[in-house]
């Protein structure tokens, strides 16, 4: 066991990096990689303020209760107990991908954490939901909730405690991001709907929701240093994302705060520093932004092998550690036996540790896992019935899967979120919905069956046919997966038509003689991305670039030569290049089908041939060329330190083609239907609000239980034991406190790491911007309340998302920025009236002098329309 005294601030970077340090692909630049209109605080070496001690929680509102239980409970642990509960047992030593130790004395069980944000992951008869980028293109608040509590079904019925989902980091800072598609969309306020549509469907379920990844959290390349350097990379730490305080609350920190107002049991913090402070031992970022400013009351957990501390990360808000041991399979832990080290010789508070057990025990109450948790009924290593209990070490042989079927009607939702989620980007002279069609031809791997079949690919780590989710440990293993070449084949012969395929993308000449042949070309394309531990085809996690996979580009140029009716479906991770066919006249439709899950096949067929009326709307912008968007990955370190600098401030993606006046190829929220429909009738009541309060004042002191004991003999192994190898436990080898701690560092004086005020349990003031869950109350009061009429000016009903900017109106403002939207539906030749409400969050900008949220004098302005460059209804805010 090792217990490091490192300080909470990363080593100094050696070197300055240059600039924005972005390259579409290693040792090239394009030109205005760099925003000329780069911020302060966002530059290589940028350090993070400290933030001191670590706020314990308050327990109000819907946690109270919660809070009375668990504060109940933590009386009677000791501190073995308390120890056993905030560190995981180590790397496959149980059936989940995580779990801590149990308290048997009171009927505690190991709490099980598992993967992932769209399905149980490594475990059968369970669902492939699609992925958080399809349900963000839905903008449907209610399908959101309905596909977060399916899942939290699913992982409750096989028994998980904690769903390793929402995510909101990465946010979607550059398009290539390799798990942009986990999250939600690029714009804060979308992905924050999102985020808190989806906390309270998975806890509604009774499972704890683990918000993740905080933060700045925004790219694979470099994330962990280990990982890098096993693909070659010459560094010593992690990437640090550098992130100006302003940046930092109006981009990358709102959808959290919607989490936490949500009531998010659990957060997870991140691999990368951010400015220079690794993610879960950032005090800034984790006591002072989330658990003061945020006034989160959960726990907050390390992402897998994010632990880099022991007494370092306990002081600055980490909760638990996960799996609990330092490296994958090492036995080694920074917590474990020596958290119970640190305590007994006054490194870390008592209060600090009783903090961390209440706040998992608390979220564990709040979502009613005391009374609907079942007992863990698969195994993350094996899908045989029988196997080891403790995988790693091949010891504990029994029943470990019992194969339980968890799905229940989810199929039916699967497909509706699919269907629902696609946009429909071009449609020339009504080519959809299809009609009967004498020859329909299906050209492209993107329509088949994977020959490996779906689940071929560990994590599927690869893009062989039908495209449904990305890859990486935010997947799930597919029960089934419907083909769209298996869902059209069916439409067409129930329509006693002919269809034909070419599924191998290198036979041109079979493809253009099919298509010669065909009166409609159904053309299917992907491109593919994922997490950082995987390489496919070179893209390690991040993609190389926009384009679309498998010659792609020259499939749609090939058949739309020979076939004046040609339908683009593309299947996808985040914007592609479709500059080569966008504005070709035989290329009749565009479909964006996002990653459907495993009714992909059928959620298409049923856009394609009109079942459903498309009404997804894009949740990014589609640019012309890979510059277009002003970010990008940092593809080479540049030095030991690699420094992500986040000049652009928060002019991404549609902010940024605004600031820099570039036309997109298509606008975020852009999306067309087989009907048509009219804006009008836009009316701004503003309500008798009161003024808004800094908040202030003084918290309670750090409730205690205390009284540890200071007797080193108090936490030895109990005679009769049986040690499992391997196995994280927390009790300690010897009475020897320097040779228990296994490290030489033992013994360095206590002002060498740990920081002034660490250990402080006095009260401590209240921030401005803080005092309640997701920051000031007064913040979420309603300001003003907008309507509008929509007519469904068209034949046939169909889906409106009716979507609300603001223009904030100052000079370092966006041009506009979302702040409301709401899908309708219209039946033909009706109307529907738009409602949303503004709270003064959403007209405020962060200032940071104040450390607070402020409306500022610059006219403010209400934009209402069908997506960021179509804002038809306008009126200025009085």
């Amino acid at each position: 066991m090792k217990l490091l005294p490192i300080a909470l601030t990363a080593v100094a970077c050696a070197s300055a990096q240059d600039s924005n340090a972005t390259a579409p692909f290693p040792n090239t630049t394009y030109p205005d990689a760099v925003a000329d209109y780069a911020v302060p605080g966002a530059q290589s070496g940028q350090s993070s303020p400290p933030f001191y001690p670590s706020p314990w929680g308050r327990g109000q509102g819907e946690w109270a209760v919660p809070y009375e239980k668990a504060r109940k409970f933590v009386s009677q642990l000791t501190l073995l107990e308390k120890v056993n509960i905030t560190t995981g047992v180590g790397w496959q030593q149980e059936r989940c991908v995580g779990q801590v130790g149990s308290v048997p004395r009171l009927g505690f069980r190991s709490l099980c954490m598992q993967d992932s944000p769209l399905g149980v992951r490594i475990a059968d008869f369970v669902s492939t939901f699609p992925a958080g980028l399809s349900a963000a293109a839905t903008w449907n608040r209610d399908l959101m909730y309905q596909r977060g509590y399916a899942m939290g079904s699913e992982h409750r019925d096989k028994g998980v405690d904690v769903q390793l989902g929402p995510v909101a980091g990465p946010l979607g800072r550059s398009p290539e991001g390799g798990r942009n598609w986990e999250g939600f969309s690029p714009d804060p306020y979308l992905t924050g709907v999102a985020m808190a549509q989806t906390v309270r469907g998975i806890q509604d379920a009774g499972v704890i929701a683990c918000s993740k990844h905080f933060i700045g959290n925004e790219q694979e390349h470099f994330r962990q240093a280990p990982e890098s350097k096993g693909f070659g990379d010459n560094i010593t730490e992690s990437l640090s994302s550098n992130i100006d305080d302003r940046t930092m609350h109006e981009l990358y920190l709102w959808p959290f705060a919607d989490a936490v107002r949500a009531g998010t049991g659990s957060i997870m913090c991140s691999y990368n520093q951010i400015n220079n402070s690794y993610g879960c031992q950032n005090s800034h970022a984790l006591n002072y932004l989330l658990k003061n400013e945020l006034a989160f009351d959960g726990f907050i957990m390390s992402d897998w092998q994010a632990h880099h501390s022991g007494v370092g990360a306990a002081l600055a808000g980490l909760d638990m550690s996960m799996p609990g041991d330092t490296l994958f399979g090492e036995g080694r832990s920074f917590w474990g036996a020596n958290l119970t080290l640190a305590v007994a010789n006054g490194s870390v508070p008592e209060w600090r540790v009783d903090d961390m057990v209440t706040r998992i025990v608390a979220a564990w109450y709040k979502v009613g896992r005391d009374t609907k948790a079942v007992p863990i009924n698969f195994d993350s290593w094996t899908t045989d019935t029988f196997g080891n209990q403790h995988f790693l070490v091949g010891q504990g042989y029994g029943l470990v899967n019992e194969h339980r079927d968890v799905r229940a009607e989810h199929a039916n939702l699967i497909r509706n979120i699919g269907s629902n989620a696609i946009v429909l980007l071009k449609n020339n002279n009504s080519a959809l919905p299809l009609q009967n069609q004498k020859l329909t031809a299906v050209i492209g791997q993107g329509a088949r069956d994977s020959p490996w079949g779906p689940n071929g690919e560990s994590d599927r780590g690869g893009d062989n046919g039908t495209l449904a989710q990305g890859w990486g440990s935010g997947t799930a293993d597919f029960p089934y997966l419907v083909s769209p070449l298996t869902a059209i084949t069916n439409e067409v012969l129930s329509r006693k038509g002919s269809v034909l395929s070419v599924t191998d993308n290198g036979a041109n000449t079979q493809i253009q003689a099919l298509a010669r042949r065909a009166s409609v070309s159904l053309v299917f394309v992907t491109s593919d991305s994922g997490e950082g531990y995987i390489s496919v085809d070179g893209n390690e996690g991040d993609r190389q670039n926009l384009t679309l996979w498998h010659q792609g580009e020259d499939i749609v140029n090939n058949v739309s030569s020979q076939c004046d009716n040609t339908i683009v479906v593309i299947s996808s991770t985040g914007p592609v290049l479709v500059g080569s066919f966008k504005d070709n006249p035989n290329v009749t439709a565009i479909l964006w089908a996002a990653l459907p899950g495993q009714e992909a096949g059928n959620s298409i067929a049923d856009v394609l041939y009109g079942r459903v009326n498309p009404g997804g709307k894009s949740p990014f912008t589609w640019g012309s060329k890979r510059s277009d968007w002003g970010t990008d990955i940092l593809y080479e370190p540049k030095s030991l330190f690699p420094q992500a600098n986040f000049q652009e401030g928060i002019f991404i993606d549609y902010r940024s083609f605004d600031k820099r006046n570039i036309t997109p190829a298509y606008p975020f929220g852009f999306g067309l239907s087989y009907t048509t429909f009219n804006y009008s009738g836009l009316a701004v009541t503003k309500t008798n609000a009161g003024p808004y309060v800094p908040s202030g004042g003084m918290t309670s002191a750090a409730p205690s239980t205390g009284n540890s004991s200071y007797n080193l003999g108090d936490y030895q192994f109990p005679s009769n034991f049986t040690r499992i190898p391997k196995y994280i436990y927390p009790y300690l080898n010897t009475t020897n406190a320097s040779f228990s701690s296994d490290t030489a560092e033992y013994g360095t004086n206590s002002s060498a790491y740990i920081p002034n005020g660490a250990l402080d349990g006095t009260p401590q003031p209240i921030p401005v911007a803080g005092g309640s869950y997701g920051g000031n109350a007064g913040l979420y009061d309603i300001l003003y309340q907008v309507t509008a009429t929509i007519t469904n000016t068209g034949k046939v009903a169909g889906d409106e998302v009716v979507q609300l900017y603001v223009s904030l109106g100052g000079p370092e403002d966006a041009k506009v920025v979302l702040r409301g939207f709401d899908r309708l539906r219209i039946a033909a030749g009706g109307s529907a009236t738009f409602h949303a409400d503004l709270t003064r969050r959403d007209v405020s900008s962060w200032d940071t002098v104040s450390q607070n949220w402020v409306v500022t004098n610059a006219t403010k302005t209400v934009h209402v329309g069908a997506s960021s460059r179509d804002l038809p209804l306008m009126q200025v805010l009085a």
